[in-house]
């Protein structure tokens, strides 16, 4: 399997502020919104959280996500939406790369450098 890398455009966006194994961000920031380039190790584990409205899709690899007790296994292509305050958590198989779009505008912080 091919890894699809991030371009450089992306790659120099400012990382986000997350304290989780195997979890890279990177961060564009939207008034009211955000948009997060994210790169998941196969180690990650994303534990049972909820916040606003999430929507996503999958750029490469497979997870397993689970949003109101439902688990699914998402794939290359595949797109996904998590309503506000519903909780979800994730796994993943292989190295994924996910965008996701959040409504709220500080949902995740810069790193600072």
């Amino acid at each position: 399997m091919t890894q699809v890398s991030y371009p450089d455009l992306i790659e120099k966006l400012p990382d986000i502020d997350l304290d989780l194994d195997g979890v890279r961000g990177k961060l564009l920031q939207a008034e009211g919104r955000q948009v997060v380039f994210f790169d998941f190790q196969p180690t990650a584990v994303i534990p049972p959280h909820s916040h606003r409205d999430q929507w996503g899709v999958v750029i490469d690899g497979e997870m397993d996500l689970t949003i109101g007790g439902r688990t699914r296994t998402c794939r290359k292509g595949d797109t996904y939406f998590i309503p506000a305050g519903v909780e979800h958590s994730a796994s993943f198989k292989t190295r994924v790369k996910v965008i996701d779009f959040f409504d709220e505008p500080h949902r995740y912080r810069p790193k600072e450098r």
